[in-house]
């Protein structure tokens, strides 16, 4: 019986830095559209958590004008009791109640120019005007 040798006379199996490099990039490429669309549908969510948190927020100032007769002057007085509300019930919020979802504070005026108050989300920018996730809502809207 004889044995026979086979050699191989092909390389050793593995990649190239020019494969690895190439399945690199498109790992960073994808990692970059994925993490793009996360963020967008991040923003998306703070956006409707924001409007959302409007109208709580609105709901709560009805409540603290129901048992004082008339709006608070300021969205402070939702958490702490004014000198001039003889029959506050509160506290109507919590202070972190009084900030969107990105940390701005809520636009507020009392009298208002749509109603007895006027309540506003600034959107993400957390100024007055824009468009797309930066619009404005009211709380007549």
């Amino acid at each position: 019986m004889q044995h026979e040798h086979i050699r191989s006379t092909g390389r050793a199996g593995g990649f190239t830095l020019l494969e690895m490099l190439a399945v690199i990039v498109l790992i960073g490429i994808i990692g970059a559209v994925v993490v793009t669309q996360v963020g967008k549908n991040v923003d998306k969510g703070k956006y409707g958590a924001g409007k959302a948190q409007l109208t709580t927020l609105a709901q709560k100032i009805e409540n603290y004008a129901l048992d004082n007769g008339a709006p608070p002057a300021q969205l402070g007085d939702l958490v702490t009791k004014p000198a001039n509300a003889g029959n506050w019930q509160g506290p109507y919020a919590k202070p972190s109640d009084l900030k969107d979802p990105w940390g701005h504070d809520f636009g507020y005026k009392a009298p208002g120019e749509h109603g007895s108050f006027d309540l506003v989300f600034y959107g993400q920018d957390g100024k007055p005007g824009g468009e797309g996730y930066d619009a404005d809502v009211g709380n007549w809207q």
